[in-house]
């Protein structure tokens, strides 16, 4: 049998690497936050030992390892491809079986319905993910390994992942009431089996992006919107499954181009939302600089 060889990767973000196998490591994919996280892998567990591993992912054929900033790659990755090979070809589990692990995480998962008859919002009482994400099929959602399994399901269309929920959004195919119970479920064991909600890669990148994304160079009114935003808006349209994002103002039209993402893209209310409560609201709040609200995706 060929020996367990590890190639060593660069990622979008300098605190994680990859290892990357020659051959399949595991069926599924599983992140660990910390070494209590970690009692059903011994892999895992072994790495927290090491003072600088803050995140260990596990997939098919890769070991991914988030570090604290106490230490820089050049100085360890070496060492640590070695003893993670030594691991590997002991041969050593990687995720003990689910018989022998200790308790599931006790997860629970209620649906919610939103004002989009189209769109179920999937609420954990677990934190899920950092920021928002937004897949509109499969292929975009290639990194979520929670995405693509539900896109397997015939009856979704989309899906939007965020801080402690999924909003799905499905096809006019099925009513609610004939998949609830099936798409809840599914959830609440993906996330009870400790499963990969976004890949670390992912993750990453969209923080990265998000930071990358925000102008410094905006104008002063552009600053209110965005503030106003996310002080009075976000958090009640998040509560009914979605997000809006400010993508830009006009001073010369003095209009405010908003994209909506997860229930808030294509729900029939939408249009009275942005009218009767963002563009109200802005407009009091800034007098005299406000014309209209544009949803640029809606």
């Amino acid at each position: 049998m060929e020996a367990i060889s590890l190639k060593i990767d660069k990622t979008t973000t300098d605190t994680i690497i990859k290892f990357t196998a020659n051959t399949v490591l595991i069926s599924g994919s599983y992140q660990f936050n910390n070494i209590d996280e970690a009692k059903n892998s011994p892999l895992a567990e072994q790495l927290f030992h090491l003072p600088f591993v803050k995140r260990v992912y596990i997939s098919a054929n890769f070991i991914a390892v988030e570090r604290f900033n106490i230490v820089e790659w050049s100085d360890v990755q070496e060492e640590l491809k070695e003893q993670i090979e030594i691991y590997l070809n002991n041969p050593g589990v990687l995720v003990l079986e689910e018989k022998e692990t200790q308790k599931k995480v006790p997860i629970e998962v209620y649906a919610e319905s939103t004002p989009n008859p189209s769109v179920l919002k999937f609420v954990a009482n677990k934190k899920l993910v950092e920021t928002d994400f937004e897949f509109k099929n499969i292929e975009e959602a290639k990194n979520s390994p929670l995405a693509t399994e539900l896109f397997n399901f015939s009856f979704v269309k989309e899906v939007f992942i965020s801080e402690n929920y999924v909003s799905i959004t499905k096809f006019d195919v099925v009513e609610w009431e004939e998949i609830t119970v099936e798409i809840r479920s599914y959830i609440k064991e993906f996330i009870a089996n400790g499963k990969m909600i976004i890949s670390a890669d992912l993750q990453q990148s969209k923080m990265t992006q998000t930071t990358v994304d925000t102008p410094t160079n905006l104008d002063d009114i552009s600053k209110q919107i965005i503030s106003i935003l996310d002080e009075y808006i976000k958090p009640a349209v998040a509560a009914d499954g979605g997000n809006i994002l400010f993508q830009s103002y006009n001073a010369t039209t003095q209009t405010v181009n908003v994209i909506l993402q997860g229930a808030c893209s294509g729900c029939p209310s939408s249009t009275i939302t942005l009218k009767n409560g963002i563009e109200n609201m802005l407009k009091q709040l800034i007098p005299g600089k406000i014309e209209q609200v544009v949803a640029i995706n809606q």
